[in-house]
């Protein structure tokens, strides 16, 4: 896409989820002054506003902060390819088993994501709060894939203005997941040994759990 957004502020976690990815370019509106030496410490490109010229811009219609966007092509000479961007998942045809199931709301403390299933599109349409989700120049946001990923979500070594510590995901180890594609659901694990290497899913089985081609949204929700 020529802008994608809205661009939010960097937290710790994101460090340990991109260090998967060979020096990615991360590009936020800002961090607390305590994360900028581990950020530019990590092993990736870092892009702020005002750091190159043309890459960010504020749209109109929206309140800050959700107003900050960017041009992807500012910052990157080619587009990366799904290789790059996929570490460890494995598409192909849908497994055996699973089970029918139309709709999956996930929720946070302060939001939800819902993701239905279309039949038409054959793919997941996505809402936030329950308004559907739009892109400003291709109609609906869609999935083709839904991960709803557990994961442990512990207190971080940082803390928010109000002083209160902010939470850190944690995506190296392993847990329970469920995968969503083609309008059925399938129990799965997930496993990520070290933050060098990508996650890969697999079935109750022990088998590779595949994805369908087409773009996929992996929702980190609290593990109980």
């Amino acid at each position: 896409p020529s802008v994608v957004g809205p661009v939010r502020s960097a937290r710790e976690s994101d460090l340990e989820l991109l260090r998967q990815f060979d020096r990615p370019t991360l590009a936020f509106s800002g961090a607390q002054s305590k994360l900028l030496p581990l950020i530019a410490r990590a092993p990736l490109r870092a892009e702020t506003p005002g750091r190159t010229r043309g890459a960010f811009e504020r749209g109109p219609g929206r309140p800050a902060p959700h107003n900050l966007f960017l041009r992807p092509r500012a910052l990157l000479k080619d587009e990366p390819g799904a290789t790059a961007l996929t570490t460890g998942f494995r598409y192909g045809p849908a497994p055996t088993a699973g089970h029918p199931l139309a709709s999956r709301t996930v929720r946070y403390p302060a939001s939800r994501f819902t993701f239905t299933w279309s039949p038409s599109r054959h793919r997941y349409l996505v809402a936030m709060d329950g308004t559907p989700a739009m892109t400003t120049d291709a109609g609906p946001l869609t999935a083709a894939t839904v991960v709803v990923q557990y994961v442990k979500v512990r207190a971080s070594d940082f803390h928010d203005f109000l002083g209160h510590a902010t939470p850190y995901t944690e995506t190296v180890g392993s847990g329970a997941a469920t995968v969503m594609r083609d309008g059925r659901a399938y129990r799965t694990t997930w496993k990520r040994p070290t933050a060098t290497q990508g996650t890969r899913f697999e079935t109750n089985d022990g088998k590779p759990m595949t994805f369908a081609p087409g773009p996929v949204w992996v929702v980190f929700a609290k593990a109980a």
